[in-house]
């Protein structure tokens, strides 16, 4: 199998010309005397970046898709070949009702007309991994209009056959490409499966949309369709049936008669609440994953759908994030270079004055141009490429982040080209280092101790006598309940009244 995929792809880069690349890119001259052994050799007009997006095309479904991964991946590749991966769509024919059938039939043990009051054989939505069907509920079930995402049957084997594919395909241009061992393609493989794993249990998609959806639980913003448990599995996954207009259909919009210019704010809002307030946020928003609803109370709301894609951020990523922000609008290049030595992202020994240094010029120019034109997710992006030429590791979720700000810059912008999102981001940011730093961070520390205090407090008495009963304890103790006293004063009341308390308490056990 190890040789059968081997010649697969040497065969599909003979026919794109990766040969003639890889002879380019090598310095060793091993690969152009093996393309001279084996007369390995056609000539290609294509550009560079164009041979790769159809070489992953020939390569399969699960190839195209590792290509949409990479082309968000900055970090690594050049910009020509990012941009080009960018094109890969999944052009993956339905597969057949009659296993659609099967696999109702073999989640619950009943055909799909003892399941649901109707189902449409005709999928809505086909893809390298699932396809979409509408559907309606029985009356006892609630009757609800519902979209079924069924996984496509025997993916476990055509995923592990196009991993193994590209794994051996990762080994070939880290052995033959001068380039490859500095891009970790087989970590790079390695990541992509995971993902993609993840993806096959629609399980966890609906547990996606449930903590999306309760987050934005009656928001005037953004509606989440309901998931119905009851119906859900690894491999189908039954939710609302949401209704509207796709974002990109302008014209259709505005026709309906929804605000361009407040669409484009409020998906701006609805990322950074996302990322500052949650934490937790839907990183697939392309066009094909975002409607709009027309209808009703909900006119003018975003639909958010396909949650197999979600990135979650730490306190620390929040924190680096703000960092940043403020320091690039204020032009502050080295708390930038510096939040990334802090990060402990940057290899020992980089100077942080030449980091600072590279960053400042690809910063500075921006502040040419008005705000309005200004694209944070390109200066993110700029930034991750300047940041290989120093070795820095660019943690995913940061990537997945830079690539849906990119997402959610280009639908605002495409709704409204004047949208000025460094400002609409402001409240958010402003909000967020306030919670961190000033009283609200300083009561939610306390809320969140709480519980803890709840359980300690009335023990100390308790410990505090086991102490005392040591020889010599009660002397030590004396001066250090002294200097907690002095030093929480000023700072924290609560712990100094503690302190005092259990400092009395001590001297009247002491006197005894």
């Amino acid at each position: 199998m190890h040789l059968f995929r081997i010649a697969r792809i040497l065969s599909l880069a003979h026919r794109h010309g990766i040969d003639e690349m890889l002879v380019r890119h090598d310095p060793t001259g091993k690969v152009a005397a093996l393309c001279r052994y084996l007369r390995f050799w056609r000539h290609n007009d294509d550009t560079e970046a164009v041979r790769l997006r159809r070489f992953l095309e020939d390569l399969g479904p699960i190839s195209v898709k590792f290509g949409q991964v990479l082309s968000t991946r900055r970090d690594l590749l050049p910009v020509a070949i990012a941009d080009e991966f960018a094109k890969l769509q999944d052009h993956v024919p339905p597969f057949p009702a009659a296993r659609v059938h099967a696999r109702i039939e073999a989640v619950y043990g009943k055909p799909a007309s003892e399941v649901f009051a109707r189902f449409d054989e005709t999928p809505v939505a086909s893809a390298s991994v699932a396809q979409v069907h509408f559907a309606r509920l029985r009356p006892e079930d609630g009757g609800h209009e519902v979209a079924v995402k069924i996984l496509r049957p025997d993916m476990e084997g055509v995923i592990a056959h196009d991993l193994a594919l590209l794994g051996t395909l990762a080994k070939l241009v880290e052995a033959l490409w001068s380039d490859g061992k500095r891009l970790k393609p087989r970590e790079v493989v390695a990541e992509f499966a995971k993902s993609l794993y993840d993806e096959l249990d629609l399980m966890r998609e609906a547990a996606n949309a449930s903590q999306l959806r309760r987050n934005f639980r009656n928001s005037k913003l953004l509606l989440v369709p309901e998931v119905y448990w009851d119906f859900c599995s690894t491999t189908i996954m039954v939710m609302d049936r949401m209704r509207g207009i796709p974002i990109s259909h302008n014209e259709a919009l505005a026709a309906a008669g929804v605000s361009l210019s407040e669409l484009s704010r409020a998906g701006v809002e609805i990322f950074f609440m996302q990322v500052f307030r949650d934490g937790f946020f839907h990183a697939d928003m392309h066009p094909g994953n975002i409607f709009v609803a027309v209808d009703g109370v909900d006119k003018g709301k975003y639909i958010a759908l396909d949650f197999g894609i979600v990135g979650t951020l730490t306190e620390a990523d929040k924190n680096y994030l703000v960092r940043n922000f403020v320091a690039f609008l204020r032009r502050d290049y080295k708390s930038v270079a510096t939040a990334h030595v802090e990060a402990g992202w940057v290899p020992a020994g980089t100077r942080v004055d030449e980091f600072e240094a590279a960053i400042r010029a690809v910063c500075e120019p921006v502040f040419d141009r008005p705000l309005h034109e200004i694209s944070f997710g390109k200066v993110m992006l700029r930034l991750f490429q300047t940041s290989r030429r120093f070795n820095v590791e660019i943690q995913p979720q940061l990537v997945m982040l830079q690539k849906t700000l990119l997402q959610v810059e280009g639908l605002g912008r495409q709704l409204d080209p004047d949208l000025d999102l460094l400002n609409a981001a402001r409240p958010f940011v402003e909000r967020w280092m306030s919670e961190q730093i000033g009283w609200r961070a300083a009561l939610h520390c306390v809320l969140e101790e709480s519980t803890y205090w709840a359980r300690s407090l009335p023990q100390l008495p308790r410990l505090a006598h086991q102490a005392l009963r040591q020889e010599g304890t009660a002397a030590q103790l004396k001066p250090v309940l002294l200097r907690l006293v002095t030093a929480q004063r000023r700072q924290n009341r609560l712990l100094a009244l503690i302190a005092a308390l259990l400092l009395a308490w001590l001297a009247l056990e002491y006197a005894r």
